[in-house]
This record gives C-alpha cells, sequence and structure tokens, in this order.
C-alpha cells in the first residue's frame, strides 16, 4: 500500500457516507444545494413550505406535501420522499419505494439525488452492494458538478472500486474537486503529485496543494510543506554532474 492510499483510507475511517448524508439531505434544499432543474415560482414555494414543515418536526405534514409535489412531477419531491423512507421518517419505510422514487430523481437530472443513490448502493442500503452501478451514479453526478461526487468517482478509480484501478483517472477527478475547495482532495492530488502517482512528478505542485489545503485547515498538510521545502532545498543544494572534456 502506497502513501497516497494510506491517506486515503486514513480520510475514509470515519462513519459511512450514507450516515453522514442522511442527516442533511432534506436541509441541502432548503440551502438550495440539491441542483435540477429550475421549478416554477409557485411549485418552488410549494416545495420550500414543505422543506419548512420538515425542519419543524411536522413530519406527517410534510411527507403529505411532498406526495403531492411528487404527483407533479417534482424531482425534488421523489428524492424526499425517499430521503423519509430511509431515514424510517414514515409509519412503514419501505425501502423498494425509496429506491425507486431516488431513481426517479436522479434519472430526472437531480444531482444530488445522484449521489445519495451512489452512496446507498456503495454502502448496502438497499441490500447488497452494488459498487459499479455505484460508480456510474457517482460518474453522472461528478459531471453534473457535485463535488462530493467527484471525490468519490476518484476514490473508485484509484482503489479499483467499481470500477478499473486508474490512477490517472483518479488524479483527474481528485484535481476537479481540489479546484472546487475539497480539503481532503487538495491533500491527496498534492500527494500524487508528490509521488508522481497517476501524473508527472513536482514538488512545485505538492507543495502549492498541500500549502492550499493547510490554509484550509488540514492538520497534516503544514507539515509536509515543510518537508516538500526540505526535499527542494535538498535539490538545489546539491552539486550539478560535470562531465569530462
Amino acid at each position: 500500500m502506497n502513501l497516497v492510499e494510506v491517506d486515503l483510507r486514513r480520510r475514509e475511517s470515519g462513519p459511512p457516507g450514507w450516515k453522514r448524508l442522511a442527516a442533511s439531505m432534506l436541509l441541502c434544499l432548503a440551502a438550495g444545494l440539491a441542483v435540477g432543474a429550475p421549478l416554477s415560482p409557485v411549485l418552488q414555494n410549494e416545495l420550500d413550505r414543505a422543506v419548512v414543515a420538515y425542519e419543524s418536526g411536522r413530519l406527517d405534514e410534510a411527507y403529505r406535501q411532498f406526495e403531492t409535489l411528487a404527483r407533479r412531477g417534482v424531482p425534488a419531491a421523489w428524492f424526499n420522499m425517499a430521503a423519509m423512507h430511509l431515514q424510517g421518517e414514515v409509519p412503514r419505510p419501505d425501502k423498494a419505494a425509496a429506491r425507486r422514487w431516488m431513481t426517479q430523481a436522479a434519472n430526472a437530472g437531480f444531482v444530488t439525488a445522484q449521489f445519495a443513490l451512489g452512496q446507498a448502493l456503495e454502502t448496502g442500503v438497499f441490500g447488497a452492494r452494488q459498487l459499479n452501478e455505484a460508480h456510474a451514479w457517482y460518474e453522472r453526478a461528478a459531471l453534473a458538478g457535485s463535488v462530493e461526487a467527484q471525490v468519490a468517482v476518484a476514490t473508485g478509480f484509484y482503489l479499483g472500486r467499481g470500477a478499473r484501478k486508474d490512477a490517472a483517472e483518479a488524479a483527474h477527478w481528485y484535481r476537479e474537486a481540489a479546484k472546487r475547495g475539497d480539503v481532503g482532495a487538495q491533500y491527496l492530488i498534492a500527494s500524487m503529485y508528490e509521488q508522481g502517482d497517476g501524473l508527472p512528478r513536482d514538488l512545485r505542485l505538492a507543495r502549492y496543494w498541500y500549502d492550499v489545503a493547510a490554509r484550509n485547515g488540514d492538520e497534516a498538510a503544514p507539515g509536509k510543506v515543510r518537508e516538500i521545502d526540505q526535499l527542494r532545498a535538498a535539490d538545489q543544494a546539491a552539486p550539478t554532474p560535470t562531465t569530462r572534456p
């Protein structure tokens, strides 16, 4: 196991991705983070009211409003109904129905649903884990701009999890996520530049990304910046080989 893989597994050692996502998946709608086709002002207002009801703990009311919106073809409503079933917030949770609604929302281009569906399939929420299908949904969400999905796609390629093992493709997606502010991706792309893993070794770019990660709060990155500075200083101090005439 190389150093990048050690770093990657360390960063994945927290709670399962689905558990991290489930606590905030409905709240993300209120913040406007779930990307999809724009709704009409009337439908958006109804969706906002349903989310407010959910946030206020009026779960039965929220679910009825989501059902009404779902019948009108609103992808966010399909997604939220699925989320409430998966989180056990309805009297008779139904994982099969949740998967069907989440897939409808994902197929409609609802990026949050695409990423959430990938998480659910990867972690086995619906039964057996389906890594290849999960990776496919991550890719759709990543191409649509989801930073979390870009990290997931990169990790899949790096570890060969649900996809072929491809360090160059992993580096591409970690770099995309890093450019969009993901601190873990900033550290990992720095590691890949440092080691020449999936792309040419480049200590200047390794230092750049370690420094960005450090300024964004990564605890390990400041030490790596100092380490890279020492390596570069040693390289500059090394005598230049001479050739005899």
